[in-house]
Order: structure tokens, then sequence, then C-alpha cells
């Protein structure tokens, strides 16, 4: 759980924060627009704070922690950047082959939140690998506004088949059995999805709040996908009517749940967007889809 103190998040910053953080607006033009019903710029400054992420203060499993054994991997990508870099999480008291499960960060890169929820799910008993797809650039640069900016940069064809690549390379890993699922969270949301109708070896897909592939591209999923929404969400929601439709014409199995009073990135308890109470079931939710496809 996060440290920061509860605070009173204005309903117009939302929207402007959700844009802020897709790279539709700069730092200062989020300070500018904020300034406008914050109390000017001090408070516009103060309330950008507040919405920053605390790494520290959610962090649930510590990176030392004994209970895992935890390692820098790199698998070939021969159609990405030659090389996928990332992070792998498993119990330390795995006595055999365990299922892997692919942990997609969000528009920043790896950051300590997203090795946090790898170590998350390690620790319920998978094989965690969570790639990096800000490597090719020297990867997460330790700022948000900075890792924000690195991604514009990316070869986006590049970086999702390095994702991919990093799913097809844990169907063989040596500590693995064999069986792959993926999490993915905004702009991995999206590449869990993409991965989905890249891998039809893929037991299990898990989007949170991320767009959708090509209706065409339905019809090649295998996998079951289970897929998280905040409700309070304009600009991903638009694309999920017609990404059903493609589902069900497809034949695909999927359970959908939208939770209400939330916004984009509820699942992520380092910011004041994290909603505990949807978080917790989703999560739940999440584990029990990776029971059912993958033990």
């Amino acid at each position: 759980m996060t440290t920061k103190p509860p605070v009173d998040i204005p309903e117009q910053a939302w929207p402007l924060f959700d844009r802020y953080v897709h790279g539709d607006l700069s730092r200062r033009g989020f300070l500018d627009q904020a300034a406008r019903f914050a109390g000017g710029p001090a408070g516009a400054a103060a309330l950008l704070a507040a919405l920053s992420p605390d790494f520290a203060g959610a962090q649930q499993v510590k990176p030392d922690d004994p209970r895992l054994v935890i390692r820098r991997q790199a698998f070939d990508s021969p159609q990405g950047n030659g090389k996928v870099q990332g992070y792998l999480a498993r119990p330390a008291s795995a006595a055999g082959k365990l299922p892997a499960v692919l942990v997609v960060h969000e528009n920043r890169g790896l950051n300590p939140h997203i090795e946090d929820v790898a170590r998350r799910v390690a620790l319920a008993g998978y094989v965690a690998y969570a790639p990096d797809a800000l490597a090719p650039l020297g990867g997460y640069p330790g700022d948000e506004d900075k890792a924000r900016e690195l991604f514009g940069k990316l070869d986006a064809p590049k970086a999702r088949a390095d994702i991919v690549a990093a799913g097809l390379a844990l169907l063989a890993l040596p500590e693995g059995n064999g069986k792959v699922g993926v999490v993915g969270f905004c702009w991995g949301g999206s590449l869990a999805n993409h991965v989905a109708t890249q891998m039809p070896e893929l037991r299990v897909a898990v989007p949170f709040y991320g767009g959708a592939p090509a209706g065409e591209d339905a019809a090649r999923i295998k996998a079951r996908l289970l897929l998280h929404y905040a409700a309070n969400d304009e600009r991903v929601n638009a694309a999920w009517p017609p990404y059903e439709a493609a589902l069900k014409a497809a034949g695909v199995r999927y359970e959908m749940f939208s939770y209400a009073g939330t916004q984009h990135g509820f699942n992520n308890d380092t910011t004041p967007r994290y909603d505990p109470v949807a978080a917790q079931l989703a999560w739940e939710r999440t584990l029990a889809a990776f029971k059912q496809a993958l033990t």
C-alpha cells in the first residue's frame, strides 16, 4: 500500500492526467491547465506531485526477498531489436518446472512498480518475466517523464516483436513447463492482446485497460481472455464494443469486467488512481485465471 496521504483530486484532473501519462500533454501543458482549477501554479505543482508514482511506498515484495530467485535475462528477438532484455523472478522453493507469465509494463518501461508486480506473480507460483521495451534506448531512465519521452522514440513494430519474442522464449524456458500466460497494463494491456493474436500456444491473456487489436486479428486468438477495464476510461473503452463483436464472431473464450468508479490505471498502487477494492478483485480474478489455464 502506498504511504502517500489521502489526496482530494479534483475531477478535472483525471482526464488531464490521463493525457499527460499517455504523452498527449507535456508536463508544462499539464501544469498550465491544472493551474486554472488548482489555485494557481503552486497548486498545480502540488497536484502533479500527488498524482506521481510513489514506488517505495507501494512496494509489496522487496527485490531481495529470500523467497524468490531473481535475475536479468535476455532472449533472442530476430524480428525485433535482436535481443529482448528483461527481469525474471521465480519461487526459490520450486521443486519442479513451473508455468510462466509474461508481465508487460505501461508506457514508461520496466520501472520499479512493474518489477514489483513481477515479484508478486512469482510469489503466486510462476516464473514471471517482465521485458523492457526501452532496453534498446538504454532502459528505464529512472524518471517517468524521461521514460515517456523515450517511448515516443521507439520503433513500435520492433518493440511489439520483442514482447512476442519474450513470450515465445518462455515456452522453452528451462525452468518452465511450457505453459505460458501474459498480463499487461495500459500499453502492456494492448501488448497482451497483441501477443494473443501472434502466439497460438498462449494459454491465457489478461489485459488491464489495454487497447484492442485489429478486428480481423481476433480470429487468430486461441488463448482464454480475461479483460479488465476502468469505468472512467473513455479513450480505451471506445474500442471494446467492436473488439467484443470480433471475439464473439471468432468464438474466442473471454470474460470482461468493468470496475465501477475507477480510473485508467486503477491497479497501479503507486498513484492516487489506485482503487484498492477494484484492484484486489481484479487481481484475484487474474490469479484464478492463471491457475485454471496454467496449472
